[in-house]
């Protein structure tokens, strides 16, 4: 063991994957690792998330920090939260399909996709054709991983080939095996009862893949040439197996060896044995066999212990015994070959001198990968990767408020309207169109300064004319979604789509510079906005509240408006006296989306009805949710989406969207209006700088060069699309703070954020 080597910087990592006394190979190996970094660096906090495949778990020791239920996605969503929380500086994954949720084991990519700490992951399987799930989560843990382990030179070479994966990414790593002495095996063949037999072992959960027809078909003739030759096939039947068909496969094997007349030299040992006790059969044996059906096999943990204790090997040459036996350090026969087999295990067990040779040069191949070797090298790995991940530089400099654009709305909108969504930044066609996204474009034309006069005339009917044609008056409702070809996908809208539009109409009543706009807009509210009465979600009433106050401001008196403002706060009031609790000021148990407009529809509501308890409350419930939106280092943080749903839990730190930021401002620039606090202005401003990169994560969602905004910020970084909800978010957001600091030229990070 290297004396010289340099104790690792890293001093606390996280490690998923199977763990004892979960039975299976994966589960050896993880705990095998843990316990090689724990021995070996004293000072390292090795945090172990082990994978559950049965509701009632296992019993873990005290080393399992958490556990992850294969199955429920969320709870990988909630695992990395706790990672996340710990300060772990990396996380080590253990590979396997089989062992995570989802199809091919996508769940554990949600996992990855929620941390913001290097990832290094090993591959216990390399597929060389994977099918197209397969595929996708291998190249998302690509895509992730800062390094990359196999335990085979091959596995390195397809995942080049294969998957166009970097070469400086991809580390080859043996599997690790103990450090035992090099015995002889008739020292240890008395407690098994071996003693007097030449042992040949085969190792693992029993199933078919494992080729032990072969070698018992070829027991005949091994015992022909050695009476006293005793076959051991040691473990438990693969729990799949066993499910499916009980013990029927062991049964077969089992009378194969009566039909051969060799009954008496082969045993069963039925049962999952323990980690040292595996290395004692192994050292007791004088052969280890393994007859592997699969070629593409690039790992096998029981051979490399049995080359690690300097057992002679006669294998199959699947790719991992082809590399590792490779310069005479075992026997290969080929795949199915029992005369092979019966040929080479019956001459060494009569020659003790070749057997004693390939048994020394196993051991000698075992030293190179004794588990401190390993723990050694994967670390000095994990240290490379946490000293090279970038740091984040904080920059003092004045953020500029950005010119509102329309260059990006231009791009993703046609003569029918504006598209949904984008792939990056092209408008992608398959999902059309929708009112909610049209709305918020139509609100837009008469908020953003020094447009040209006819592109605004344009554009302003183009998105006036969506809404027209989405009324339903049979429904009495507004339709939402529209596919590219113009028709409709639904009868009648949701309701927050409803409500947003009865929002857009009461702007554009008031704010629209063309008179025939106005006029449009007003018509169309006094005919539609009576559907609010029938909308129940606090989101959709707080919308139409505010095209309600919209309206008052250019129509005092106005009833059906009126109407809507008086009905509405006096719901979210009492939402608020149900839902509040001393450390909860909120008008719901959860936290969701938009959610500043809640306050902001009683402040602004308030104002337009002359009503202090209205504005009290508002003014209340915007402190409280700006609060929950503030990071410890007192930038804006916005309610992710998977902060949805958690009954009175402090929200979580991603997935950030757009809208949020935009929700906030508009918000406090209501309750600056109402109360001429410059609090107000500065937590405007600080939920503007987001968008320029005084986020998580210091990188800006604007695209300043084209008016675009990305759609979301993401634990590893950001979600690079640009729908048309983010850029909306974006130029609407713009106007606000332009309009909030009139004259103010910088969002600055010191002072006062608007002017």
């Amino acid at each position: 063991m290297a004396t010289s080597f340099v104790q690792p910087r890293t001093r606390h990592i996280a490690l998923i994957g199977n763990f004892l006394p979960r039975q299976c190979g994966i589960a050896t190996y993880t705990t095998d690792t843990f316990k090689a970094l724990t021995d070996r660096f004293a000072d390292l906090k090795v945090d172990v998330y082990a994978m559950n495949d049965r509701p009632q778990g296992y019993d873990y020791p005290a080393a399992v920090t958490g556990t992850i239920d294969q199955e429920d996605r969320m709870a990988y969503l909630a695992a990395a939260r706790d990672i996340g929380a710990s300060g772990a500086q990396a996380v080590w994954v253990q590979h396997e399909y089989g062992i995570y949720g989802g199809p091919a084991g996508e769940h554990i990519l949600a996992l990855l996709d929620r941390l913001t700490v290097p990832v290094i992951v090993t591959l216990h399987t390399v597929l060389d054709q994977p099918n197209d799930d397969q595929r996708r989560v291998m190249d998302g843990l690509l895509q992730r991983a800062a390094k990359v382990i196999v335990m085979a030179e091959i596995g390195r070479e397809i995942l080049v080939r294969v998957y166009g994966a970097n070469p400086k990414a991809i580390m080859m790593i043996p599997h690790g095996v103990p450090d035992r002495e090099l015995i002889e095996p008739d020292t240890m063949k008395q407690r098994f009862g071996w003693e007097g037999h030449k042992v040949l072992l085969t190792f693992g959960l029993l199933a078919p893949n494992k080729g032990i027809e072969s070698v018992i078909a070829a027991m005949p003739t091994v015992v022909a040439a050695n009476p006293d030759a005793l076959y051991v096939v040691l473990g438990a039947t693969h729990p799949n197996l066993v499910a499916h068909e009980g013990e029927a496969y062991r049964d077969r094997l089992k009378a194969l060896t009566v039909d051969l007349g060799v009954a008496g030299n082969v045993r069963f040992i039925d049962g999952f044995v323990e980690h040292e006790q595996l290395l004692d059969y192994l050292q007791a044996a004088d052969l280890y066999v393994t007859p592997y059906t699969n070629p593409q096999q690039i790992t096998s943990g029981t051979l490399s212990y049995a080359v690690g204790v300097g057992k002679a090997v006669v294998s199959t040459p699947y790719i991992h015994a082809t590399e590792i036996l490779a310069d005479g350090h075992g026997v290969l026969v080929d795949f199915g070959d029992v005369d092979g087999f019966a040929r080479v295990i019956a001459r060494l067990l009569h020659d003790d001198a070749e057997r004693a040779e390939l048994s020394g040069r196993a051991y000698d191949r075992g030293r190179t990968m004794i588990w401190p070797r390993l723990a050694e090298t994967s670390m000095a790995a994990i240290d490379s990767i946490v000293a090279a991940r970038p740091r984040r530089i904080k920059s003092a400099m004045p953020l500029p408020v950005l010119e509102p654009s329309i260059a990006a709305v231009e791009r993703m909108s046609d003569a029918t309207g504006m598209f949904q969504h984008a792939i990056l930044s092209v408008p992608d066609r398959r999902h059309g169109y929708c009112i909610d996204d049209n709305v918020r474009a139509l609100m837009l034309m008469s908020a953003i300064p020094d447009l040209d006069a006819e592109v605004r005339d344009k554009w302003m009917t183009i998105y006036a004319a969506f809404v027209q044609y989405a009324w339903n008056p049979d429904a009495r409702r507004y339709r939402n979604f529209m596919r590219f070809d113009r028709s409709w996908c639904e009868d009648a809208g949701s309701e927050d789509s409803n409500g947003r539009t009865i929002w857009a109409l009461g702007v554009t009543a008031k704010r629209a510079g063309l008179a025939k706009h106005r006029d449009w807009a007003l018509r169309l509210f006094d005919e539609t906005a009576s559907l609010a009465f029938d909308l129940v979600s606090p989101r959709a009433q707080a919308f139409a509240m505010l095209g309600a106050a919209a309206i008052l401001g250019a129509h005092p008196g106005h009833q059906l408006a009126c109407n809507i403002l008086e009905r509405f706060s006096a719901d979210l009031l009492a939402l608020l006296e149900e839902a509040r609790r001393p450390e909860w000021e909120w008008f719901e148990i959860v936290l969701a989306y938009d959610n500043a407009r809640l306050p902001e529809a009683l402040i602004r509501a308030g104002m337009a009805l002359g009503r202090d308890d209205l504005l009290k409350a508002g003014l209340a419930t915007l402190d409280w949710i700006v609060e929950q939106q503030t990071s410890p280092e007192g930038r804006f943080r916005a309610v992710g989406t998977e902060s949805f749903g958690r009954p009175y839990e402090a929200p979580l730190a991603f997935d950030q969207q757009p809208l949020e930021a935009q929700a906030t401002i508009d918000a406090c620039a209501a309750a600056f209006k109402a109360t001429g606090d410059d609090k107000w202005r500065d937590e405007a401003a600080r939920a503007y700088r987001w968008y320029l990169g005084q986020n998580d994560l210091d990188l800006p969602l604007a695209t300043a060069q084209d008016g675009g905004c990305f759609d979301g910020l993401m634990p590893s970084g950001l979600n690079r699309n640009q729908g048309a909800e983010s850029i909306l978010a974006l130029q609407l957001a713009s106007c606000a703070i332009s309009a909030l600091g009139k004259a103010a030229k910088t969002v600055a990070g010191t002072s006062r954020a608007v002017a």
